[in-house]
């Protein structure tokens, strides 16, 4: 027997769980839900991260949900992130749906009964409760929020030195006056090379290869200037979250098509912290197009303003070993440090790393083919929600709420209990291939994991193609009574199947 039962579950309470409960109690209140949260409190990443300065890389006016305008500065700090996201459960009273401290053992998918059984264990007393449930919506992220990524280091042990990961950053580590060695050169090193900078530390950024970085104010001046002249904040969050939009759609079309062009526009954005004479070579001048890996955002140039002042030290190179005192370049150079601090990634996680099951099969999410990276073959009543790597996250969130809520209603409607997606007649000669082409995005967590992906289609439906400006129109366009749906073990269009055949 099942302890508590619900319509639907939704699994993790950082910005894809919250943003998702938002969309369930308001666009279809008759529902029951739970959110189940691991951690003893809300935030997912924004509440892992605790090294110094850690902020958002992407503004908050798109970053921010759609229903809660933003109201400071388009680069947010984690506190000020957690701060909003706290607004957004009180003022809609999601709190007394979080059940913290539970973290999930495992799901497993009876047909016969139309269930979810989840099987949930609390951190406090490791007692075990048992949940069912009609739907999972999974929001739980991509990574492992226990165990950072670490490369299989030579020598590493023999390091006398602190070595941290920056994912599991003690807040009380003092680092003035002290030698800091930062490995790696993304998001995270971007952040953290200026914070110990700025902390008194001399600091030393180890990089295998260069990052492409944008540099801007911390301000949006549309949305200064709206404000200047009275408008209500819901319509300066609108305006200028549109604005936003616009641009990074611009940018990214730029990316691919004249990603040289787009090169130079992001050296003259450097320039103006780092002065006319600040040289890119060798040590910022990247191997790959643009957005192919995320681009970092700067605020107020603060990583170039460290560089042209000689705060902070730029090596590119790879490491041959550590050294009781420090790192042994693959060049010979010797660099020490009282603390080093790794930047190196995330440890990807498909679901949680959660053992599934359907009908008693575990399941294997790599023999799945994904439905627009959100529904997997031959796993009814579940939608995972994984975001954009070259816009905000949440921009997904809000989609993936919408046509959650019309699924759940459209079921309802039908009078069924069971949806699923399958390949339609016309994609049985379908290539299936990688979650993603190395040539449209390839950071290193995400081509380390490719053997945990589910797979992909050569046609748009069975993708996941990190596009939000076409997303934006296609995923409200669904029709859920197309060929790819089965609702109670048949087909949503019996029609179309018959024509194919």
């Amino acid at each position: 027997m099942a302890d508590a039962h619900f319509d639907v579950l939704i699994v993790g309470a950082g910005i894809s769980g919250i943003g998702s409960a938002y969309h369930l109690q308001d666009q279809c209140p008759d529902k029951t839900y739970a959110v189940i949260e691991a951690k003893s409190t809300f935030g997912g990443t924004w509440d892992t991260h605790k090294y110094p300065g850690v902020r958002s890389d992407s503004d908050l006016y798109t970053f921010g949900y759609r229903f809660k305008p933003w109201i400071g500065a388009p680069i947010a700090s984690a506190a000020e992130i957690l701060k909003y996201m706290g607004e957004v459960i009180a003022e809609n009273g999601i709190d007394r749906h979080i059940r913290y401290g539970t973290r999930i053992v495992s799901c497993a998918w009876s047909s016969a009964d139309n269930l979810w059984t989840v099987t949930t264990r609390r951190e406090g007393d490791a007692a075990d409760q048992v949940l069912t449930c009609r739907f999972l919506w999974m929001c739980q992220g991509y990574y492992d929020h226990q165990t950072p990524y670490v490369p299989d280091w030579k020598g590493l042990s023999d390091y006398r030195g602190q070595f941290v990961h920056a994912q599991v950053w003690d807040p009380a580590t003092q680092v003035a006056g002290k030698r800091v060695l930062v490995i790696g050169s993304g998001a995270t090193a971007a952040t953290v090379v200026p914070a110990f900078c700025d902390a008194g530390a001399q600091v030393t950024m180890l990089q295998r290869s260069p990052t492409y970085f944008y540099c801007h104010p911390n301000q949006n001046e549309l949305a200064d200037r709206l404000r200047q002249i009275g408008i209500d904040e819901p319509t300066v969050h609108r305006v200028v979250r549109a604005q936003v939009m616009y641009d990074q759609d611009v940018l990214n079309r730029r990316c691919v098509e004249e990603p040289d062009a787009v090169f130079e526009d992001l050296k003259t954005l450097v320039r103006a912290y780092a002065g006319d004479d600040f040289a890119f070579e060798p040590h910022f001048t990247p191997r790959y197009r643009p957005w192919q890996q995320r681009l970092a955002f700067c605020p107020d140039g603060d990583l170039f303003r460290h560089a042209a002042a000689g705060n902070v030290t730029v090596v590119t190179d790879t490491i041959d070993r550590f050294t009781p005192t420090g790192v042994l370049t693959a060049s010979g150079e010797v660099l020490e440090a009282d603390i080093i601090v790794a930047c190196t990634g995330f440890r990807l996680t498909v679901m949680g790393d959660i053992p599934f099951a359907v009908d008693g099969q575990a399941v294997a999410w790599h023999d799945t083919v994904n439905y627009r990276g959100m529904m997997f073959t031959g796993v009814p009543n579940l939608v995972w929600v994984m975001g954009y790597f070259r816009a905000s996250w949440t921009l997904r969130v809000d989609l993936l709420g919408d046509f959650v809520c019309k699924l759940l209603r459209h079921m309802d409607a039908l009078g069924v209990a069971k949806v699923e997606v399958t390949l339609r007649p016309e994609d049985r000669d379908m290539a299936i291939l990688p979650w993603i082409e190395s040539d449209n995005f390839n950071p290193g967590y995400l081509q380390r994991g490719l053997d945990q992906m589910p797979r992909r289609g050569d046609k748009p439906e069975w993708r996941h193609n990190q596009d939000y400006w076409r997303e934006r129109e296609e995923i409200p366009a669904i029709d859920l009574d197309g060929a790819e749906f089965v609702y109670d073990g048949q087909r949503a269009d019996r029609n179309a199947l018959q024509a194919a055949e």
